[in-house]
C-alpha cells in the first residue's frame, strides 16, 4: 500500500493498533487493511528490583505508555503527514503473570508484582499439589494465596486483582475482562469452558475460609473472553490517558487484552495444534500446542491456552538475553575506550555470526546468565557466572556461542520432557523476540536445542505488539463464524511460511553435551547463590 493510501486510511479511521508493554519496552504497530505494520513507536524501560521484589511503577507504565504512542504518531505524522484521530479498532497486550491487587476505590494495594519474581515457592507448591494441576510461581494465583500466607495486611482489602494488560484495558474502558490467554497465567482454564476452572475456585475459596475475607475469589477476578469477544470501547477518561493531546477520539473498539505469550502465538501464526513458537528476548518461552492433555502434572511445565482457549503446553524460562545483553555491552564499552564509533546493530550482528564459528559444544565453556530465579531449574535467584577450566578452549567464538546456549539452557530441559518424555509431535515451530533479530543465528541454536527445524517470517521483529494488533483487527473485521485459525491463515499468513532453518546435526549433538556439563555445574549458581550477597 502506498503512502497515500495508507494516509487515506489514516483519516478514514480504518488503521488498526496493537501496544505491547514488554519486559524491556513497550512497542506500538499500526497496521493496514492488509495487516502490514505501517507505523511503529517505542519507549525503552526496565524493571527494578525494590525490596527484594521486581516491579514498575504506575507511573512508569502510564508515562512508557503514552510515550510508545506518541512515538507512533510522530512515525504516522512524518510518513504521511496526517495525525490519527480515529481507528477501527485498539489492543492491549503485556507481560505475563504477575500480581496486580486494587482496593474497592482502585488504589493499588502493594506494588506491581512481576512474572520474574520467584517469591511464592510455599504457595506454588501447596495449590499444585491442592489443585493437582502446576502452578507455577508467577502465576497471580499464586501470588495472592503467598501473600495470604504471609499474612499480609493488604489482603483483606483486595476487591480486585488482575495482570499487567488487564489493568491497561481496565483503566482505558472501564472494563473488567481479561483474554483467556492471559487469564491462563492468572488461574487454570477449564478448555470446555474457557474460563476459570469451577471446581477449582471451590477449592481455593474452602481453603481460605477460616482467614474471614469478606470476598470470594471469583468475585476479585476479571471475566475471561476468547479472542473475538467485544471487550468495550475507548472511553472520554482512557482517552486522555492514551492521548494527552487529546486528538484520538473515545469510542474505539479495543479487543480483549492479551498476554505476550498469546501475542507470540498471534504474530508466528501458531495457535493451530501440532505448531509451536518460541519468544526469546528477556525471558524465553515456548509454547506448543496440544492434541490432548499431557500424561501427568509436571512442575516445570505451564499449562496455558492460546487467545481462542485451545490447550497449550508451556516451557518459560525467566532469563533469556539479559546476560547476553550485558557482555555485548563490554564490547560496546571496550570499543568505544579504543575511541571506535559502535552501532548497536553491527556488534551484535558481529558477535552472534562469530559465535557460529565456535566449537559445537563451546569448547568446555560454561555460563549461567541468571539475573532472577527459574522454576524449570532450582534457583530462587540469580547470580550470572561464567565458568571456565585452565584447558578449555578460551577464544571469542567459543565465549559468544556458550552465552548464546546458557540463554536457552533451562528452556532445553523443560522441552526435553515434552518431546522425550511426552512424546509430542510438532509439525512447525516459529521464532520471534529479540533474540532472532541477527538473521540465521539465533535461529540455528534455537534449531539445535529443540531438535526441530525453526522458521522466522519477516514480520518476527514486530512481535507482540503486531499480535495484539491482529487480534484486535480480527475483533472488528472477521465473518461471521470465522474462526481465528481460519482468519490468521487466509486473511494474514497465506502464502507466509517465512525462512526454516533445519537443526544442524553437529549442532544437536554438541548442544546435548552442553546441556549435560549445564546440568551437572548447576550446584555452582546454587552455592553462588548461598554465598555471594
Amino acid at each position: 500500500m502506498n503512502k497515500e493510501n495508507v494516509k487515506t486510511l489514516i483519516e478514514a479511521g480504518k488503521a488498526v493498533v496493537g501496544i505491547e508493554l514488554g519486559s524491556t519496552r513497550i512497542k506500538a504497530v499500526m497496521i493496514d487493511e492488509n495487516h502490514q505494520p505501517v507505523a511503529t513507536g517505542s519507549y525503552d524501560w526496565e524493571n527494578r528490583l525494590d525490596g527484594h521484589i521486581w516491579t514498575y511503577d504506575l507511573e512508569d507504565i502510564w508515562k512508557g505508555l503514552k510515550a510508545s504512542y506518541a512515538n507512533m504518531a510522530a512515525d504516522v505524522k512524518e510518513k504521511y503527514g496526517t495525525e490519527i484521530k480515529s481507528l477501527a479498532g485498539i489492543g492491549f497486550s503485556a507481560m505475563m503473570h504477575g500480581y496486580m491487587a486494587f482496593d474497592k476505590e482502585g488504589t493499588l494495594l502493594v506494588p506491581f508484582r512481576t512474572w520474574r519474581n520467584t517469591i511464592t515457592g510455599q504457595a506454588a507448591e501447596e495449590l499444585t499439589e491442592l489443585f493437582q494441576y502446576n502452578i507455577p510461581q508467577r502465576w497471580s494465583i499464586a501470588h495472592l494465596y503467598q501473600a495470604i500466607l504471609n499474612k499480609e495486611e493488604h489482603v483483606k482489602d483486595v476487591a480486585y486483582f488482575t495482570t499487567l494488560s488487564g489493568y491497561i484495558h481496565w483503566q482505558l474502558t472501564g472494563q473488567k475482562v481479561l483474554g483467556v490467554g492471559d487469564a491462563s497465567g492468572m488461574f487454570p482454564i477449564d478448555p470446555a469452558t474457557s474460563d476459570f476452572y469451577d471446581g477449582m475456585i471451590e477449592k481455593f475459596d474452602k481453603l481460605v475460609e477460616d482467614r474471614g475475607y469478606s470476598w470470594k475469589l471469583r468475585e476479585i477476578m476479571p471475566k475471561v473472553l476468547c479472542a473475538g469477544d467485544d471487550a468495550g470501547c475507548l472511553t472520554e477518561e482512557g482517552v486522555k490517558l492514551l492521548d494527552p493531546t487529546g486528538t484520538l477520539q473515545a469510542g474505539i473498539p479495543v479487543c480483549p487484552p492479551e498476554g505476550d505469550a498469546g501475542t507470540g502465538m498471534i504474530a508466528t501464526n501458531s495457535v493451530a495444534k501440532r505448531t509451536g513458537n518460541v519468544s526469546a528476548g528477556t525471558s524465553v518461552f515456548a509454547m506448543i500446542v496440544l492434541e490432548k492433555e499431557l500424561s501427568k502434572v509436571y512442575t516445570e511445565i505451564d499449562m496455558v491456552t492460546t487467545p481462542s482457549g485451545s490447550p497449550v503446553a508451556m516451557a518459560h524460562a525467566n532469563n533469556c538475553t539479559s546476560d547476553l545483553n550485558a557482555w555485548v555491552n563490554i564490547f560496546k564499552e571496550y570499543s568505544e575506550a579504543m575511541g571506535m564509533k559502535v552501532d548497536m546493530n553491527t556488534l551484535f550482528g558481529t558477535l552472534y555470526n562469530k559465535a557460529l564459528e565456535g566449537d559445537a559444544d563451546c569448547g568446555g565453556l560454561l555460563s549461567y546468565g541468571y539475573y532472577s530465579g527459574e522454576n524449570i531449574i532450582p534457583i530462587d535467584e540469580g547470580r550470572p557466572v561464567f565458568i571456565r577450566t585452565p584447558n578449555s578452549k578460551f577464544n571469542l567464538a567459543n565465549f559468544m556461542r556458550t552465552h548464546l546456549y546458557a540463554a536457552l539452557g533451562a528452556l532445553k530441559i523443560g522441552m526435553d520432557i515434552l518431546v522425550k518424555e511426552e512424546h509430542i509431535q510438532i509439525d512447525k515451530i516459529l521464532g520471534h523476540g529479540g533474540l532472532f533479530k541477527t538473521p540465521g543465528v539465533g535461529q540455528r541454536i534455537m534449531a539445535a536445542a529443540m531438535q526441530a527445524p525453526v522458521s522466522v517470517m519477516e514480520t518476527a521483529g514486530e512481535g507482540g505488539a503486531w499480535g495484539i494488533a491482529l487480534l484486535a483487527a480480527y475483533e472488528v473485521g472477521k465473518a461471521e463464524g470465522e474462526t481465528l485459525e481460519d482468519y490468521l491463515d487466509n486473511k494474514v499468513f497465506a502464502g507466509n511460511e517465512g525462512s526454516k532453518m533445519e537443526p544442524v546435526p553437529e549442532d544437536v549433538d554438541g548442544f546435548e553435551k552442553f546441556i549435560e556439563q549445564f546440568k551437572q555445574g548447576l550446584s555452582i549458581e546454587q552455592e553462588a547463590i548461598a554465598k555471594i550477597k
